[in-house]
């Protein structure tokens, strides 16, 4: 079912109509730009789209990098590049473990836990625009079937 105001992009193009995956991303891209554009009207304006993934659901607090890194399906030199720029602008520390003492656990500072309500508030900001495009009920099947498929992945 198609409204008047759906895209050619979605019915034509040199490959066809886009496939799950490009239905997938678009959204995410409006989120994360939804997100960080709060963020830097926050006061947050050090922070540039890269950051977004260590501050992504369920963030990286109390966890080790190479335990981090393996979540977020990237390369720890990737991961401890990006550690270390939010560490060096003050967002998280990377403390030692007190189980082991060969590792470190990343810990959000008070700026980083200051992220946390400004990313949430930008994605229930989206989620009330996308439930009055879709309408309360179907907006919250769209959740419960993007819950259903995570809970399928994991």
């Amino acid at each position: 079912m198609t409204s008047d105001n759906s895209s050619s992009v979605f019915t034509e193009g040199p490959f066809g109509p886009p496939l799950i995956g490009a239905l997938l991303r678009m959204p995410l891209e409006v989120v994360r730009h939804r997100m960080l554009e709060r963020l830097h009207e926050h006061g947050f304006d050090d922070l540039e789209p890269a950051h977004l993934i260590v501050l992504q659901y369920p963030g990286p607090q109390g966890t080790k990098p190479s335990e981090l890194a393996a979540r977020l399906r990237i390369s720890k030199q990737a991961l401890n590049y990006q550690l270390g720029q939010l560490e060096q602008l003050g967002y998280l520390e990377r403390r030692p473990d007190a189980d082991d003492l060969r590792s470190k656990r990343i810990v959000l500072t008070e700026r980083g836990e200051a992220t946390v309500p400004v990313i949430r508030a930008a994605v229930a900001e989206i989620e009330r625009d996308w439930a009055g495009v879709l309408g309360e009920d179907r907006f919250e099947q769209l959740r419960e079937f993007l819950i259903e498929l995570n809970i399928g992945i994991q």
